[in-house]
Order: C-alpha cells, then structure tokens, then sequence
C-alpha cells in the first residue's frame, strides 16, 4: 500500500534540505527523496578508479560524487548527494546586493524580506571568515591586487560555511596533520572537526570542517521526523484527486526498482538542470501534468562564470591548500564597464592537479574536453607543481537568456530523450570579456601573467557550477513558472525550490540567496496551513 506524506520533498540541496527542516519543525510528515549517495569521509572519491562521477543515462552503473553534463557551448558541473551541491561548492555564504532585487523578480521578493532568511542561513550553517592569522598566501595577494589597482576598499573576506580553529597554527611543521583538527560535536550532534587548510573542501572534506547541509538541516529535519531516501531518482508527478503522485527508481545494486508515493505537497528541488527537466518530461513527455507553464526552460543563466589561470613565477600562490575561496573583489556597483560582477582568488585539490597536469586526454570523448585539459597543462607546465599558479575566479550577472529542452539524441537506431541547452554567448560576452580585463590588470598589478583558457578564446566555451534559471520565478504566468512562494502557477501545492527560480544571473555565489528563498518560502507555506 502506498505510503502518505504530507510532504514530498525532491532534492536535498539547500532549497530541498530546507524545506524538509522547516515543514518537519512545523510537524509536517516529510519524505526526501534524494538521487545521490549519503556520503561518509571514507567512501569520499580520490583515486581516478573512485566513484567521481555520475551517470544520468545510466544511475545504476554510475551514481558517484559529481554530475558534469556538457552541453554544446556550455558545461554545467552538479552535485549528486544527501545534501546536493553543498558538496561541491566552495563553502562561500554571500548575500546578493540589495540592487539585485530592483528588477526582474516579483515586488515581494526584495532584500529587505530576504534579510531575516539570510540571517537564519547563516546562523545555521556557521558562516565566518578565515582567520585572519590563517590567510592562504592567495589571500594576500588578492588584497594586494585590490591595493594595487586603486580597489583597496572593495577587497573583503568572504563568510564561509567552514569550522575554524582560532588557535590552528598554519606555519607548525605538522599543521596540516588531520590530528591536529579539533574535534566537536555540533548542535544537531553530528561530530565534526575544525580547518587545516587541506584543500579539498570540492572533492569532500576529510576532518569535516564543511557545514555542508547533511551537517544542519538534514539531521534537524530527519530528528524531527523527516525521511530522508538516498539514490531515488524521480520520473514523474502527476496529479490526484486531493494532492499528489510521484513515481521514482530506487537504485537497487546495478538494477532500477520503480516506486510509488504520494503527498499533499511537493516541493521540487533538484536543481536548475533537474527541476527544470522533470517538470519538461511531466509536460511534455510523461504528460502527467500536461498544463505546466509554458515559459519552463526559459531564462537560463551559467551566473557569469569565468576562470583564468594567472602565473606568478617565483611567488608561492599554494593553491592547493587552504579552503577553495577565501575572499572577494566586487565590482557588483556596475562601475567597471556598467558591468556587475565579483572577482575571487581560487584553490583546487592537489589531486586535481596531478590529474590535470599528467593525464592523458585520450579518454576524452569530447573535443571542448581535450582542449581544457590541454590548455591547463599548456599553462601551468612551466610552474613547479602548482606552486605559482592563481586561478582567478569571478561570477558576473550575465544576459541569463539561455534556453532548456528536452530532444531526442539517437545513438544508432536507439533514441532517448535528453536535456538540451541553447546557449548564445553574444549578449553574455560583454560581461565575459570586463571580468577577464579585470582578471589580467590584477594579475599583473602582482606580478604575474593571465592566461585565458583555450575553451574561451577557441571555441567561446564556458563552464559553470552555478546553474540558475529554467523554472523562474516571477508575476505573469505566461512568462514565468512560480509565483513569488514558488508555487507553480495554476498548480496548488506544488512548489519549486532551488537555484532554478532564480530569474536573474546574481553575479555572485548563489547558495545564500536559493537558502534565504527556501526559508521564505517554507515560512509562507507552514503560514498559510497549507
């Protein structure tokens, strides 16, 4: 017999981990059904044999730590977890600007109501700074580009969802030793342990001083009764007389076992790119709810991603170690070229670099691949294991005009259908092309020498592990998929969550902000009785 929830929560990235913790503190009878694994520090991926990557065509052969879809000029890097991108993000906790919410989101939606909701996301996920005794040698060179360049006043730490020891010592010979992070245990009675600057927060962080989300908000929701279901992959939602249905495949070993529940709500969280292609194949395809919005796929922004390699030749960087972003040049005032976007300093694991600076990129299907792999390599070769390379990070608001799909791609005489993004950098590039200008003035105001990837300056490709947009959020349901709650117009209770209402590139890291709109959201939601 089908089980009854009175919630359904799909994802659990920070719009579904919230969600399901606030409507479980409100006494609602949640499931969370999550696609990835429930990871452990253990089990976390290393060795080029681990599980890394996850395979959306075939989950039962590959359901590991990172979702990389490539489209035709964009790739998109996801996470697919008990706990979604907070895996795989950079720990960075900012708030978007008060002039972000001025035009291009419902009047509801303003700083002003968002800043209790942020206040909420950052008390409980413990965001602060690096200490300052604890600066990477990259924050220092970030504030001395600001310097530099005449942008003292816009340099700044950035809050970050990271534990950190006020007396870790960075400079004892054996700091970085995992015995030397202070253990605790948190207030949802997980044990964690403080930062020793191993530099890989992206691929899981060993001594857990990450507040990622299976840190907070899952087990707060699950102490207070949630369910939360690792590896469920949803297909379909469809409609019945008081509430919902949803039809999902637990993965079983290397089988697909479909199942069958159904709630009063449910609340689709699974990402720009997942979200957006549910409800597609719900509309279009499965046609369980064939009266879904229109406009669903439109609005798509990659939140104006861009990475340049700087080398600084006889100057240690150490980019692989230390959290991955520690701190900020923003430029979001529009007074550099009228353009909005932030610069930030960047770290990777080392064992990305061995990969990156030794692998052979015969195993690379793709051509865009091979020419990122080589143009890395081409960069850094002449740098002493990494030791002096920055990579310049920065997020801009960028045209956010991209479009989702959902096209049948044919491997022979077998077809299946998949997810397509029309993507036109043309009105993006502006922005593109004012981030890399600030990108080499900074690297050269300290010495070094920008180098733009190959995928830019070729091909005009880029990548982003930001994806926004594609259920947006907005007042005219012919142009828009929610209503200033989230709610899918015309469809009552059910809501979308996450980065994919975001209507409009932030041009900074955007995991505040998708946290502060689930917390508003499911205040709303337990307000109205829903």
């Amino acid at each position: 017999m089908t089980e009854r929830f009175d919630a359904i929560v799909i994802g659990s990235g920070f719009g579904g981990a919230i969600s399901a913790c606030r409507l479980a503190e409100a006494g609602y009878r949640v499931l969370v059904l999550e696609r990835g694994r429930r990871w452990r520090p253990e089990q976390f991926p290393r060795k080029l044999g681990d599980a890394w990557r996850w395979d959306d065509a075939h989950p039962e052969r590959e359901n590991g730590w990172i979702d990389f879809r490539i489209f035709r000029h964009m790739a998109v890097a996801q996470g697919a977890a008990v706990g979604g991108g907070s895996h795989i993000y950079a720990n960075i906790s900012v708030e978007a600007t008060p002039a972000t919410f001025e035009s291009g989101w419902p009047p509801e939606v303003t700083y002003q109501e968002l800043a209790p909701h942020y206040s909420a996301v950052a008390a409980t996920m413990n965001v602060q700074p690096v200490p300052p005794a604890q600066w990477p040698p990259r924050t220092a060179l970030m504030r001395e580009a600001a310097t530099a360049t005449g942008y003292a006043d816009r340099f700044r730490p950035l809050d970050l969802a990271v534990n950190f020891d006020p007396g870790w010592d960075p400079a004892a010979p054996d700091a970085r030793d995992p015995a030397r992070s202070r253990r605790f245990t948190n207030v949802e009675g997980i044990e964690q342990g403080t930062c020793i600057h191993l530099g890989e927060c992206d691929i899981g962080c060993p001594v857990l001083a990450r507040n990622t989300l299976d840190m907070n908000y899952i087990p707060r929701a699950e102490r207070h009764g949630a369910a939360v279901r690792p590896l469920h992959i949803v297909r379909a939602i469809e409609r019945t007389g008081d509430g919902y249905r949803v039809q999902a495949d637990r993965i079983e070993g290397r089988r697909l076992v479909p199942v069958t529940e159904e709630a009063r709500i449910v609340i689709v969280a699974a990402g720009s790119l997942g979200s957006t292609e549910l409800l597609l194949r719900c509309r279009d395809f499965a046609k369980t709810l064939p009266d879904l919005p229109a406009s669903i796929g439109n609005g798509w922004s990659s939140n104006g991603d861009f990475l340049t390699i700087g080398l600084h030749k006889g100057r240690r960087v150490d980019p692989t170690h230390g959290p991955t972003i520690t701190s900020a040049i923003d430029f979001r005032d529009g007074s550099v070229d009228g353009r909005s976007f932030i610069i930030e300093d960047g770290g990777f694991p080392d064992v990305v670099g061995r990969w990156m600076s030794h692998a052979s990129t015969r195993w690379s299907w793709f051509r865009r691949e091979r020419i990122l792999y080589r143009g890395f390599q081409n960069a850094v070769q002449d740098s002493a294991p990494f030791e002096s390379v920055m990579p310049w990070f920065a997020q801009g608001r960028d045209a956010a005009d991209g479009r989702l799909e959902l096209r049948r791609r044919w491997w022979g005489l077998f077809g299946r259908l998949c997810l397509s993004l029309d993507w036109d950098v043309t009105a993006s590039r502006p922005t593109i092309e004012a981030i890399i200008a600030m990108h080499r003035r900074l690297a050269e105001a300290t010495g070094g020498k920008a180098v733009v990837p190959l995928s830019w300056s070729w091909l005009g490709y880029l990548i982003t592990p930001h994806p926004l947009g594609g259920c947006n959020m907005g007042i005219d349901p012919a142009a828009s998929v929610v209503d200033h709650r989230g709610e899918v117009w015309g469809h009552r209770n059910l809501y979308v969550a996450d980065g994919s209402i975001v209507p409009e590139a932030l041009g900074a890291n955007p995991s505040r902000t998708i946290a502060a709109l689930a917390e508003r959201s499911a205040a709303i939601l337990i307000g109205e009785g829903r």
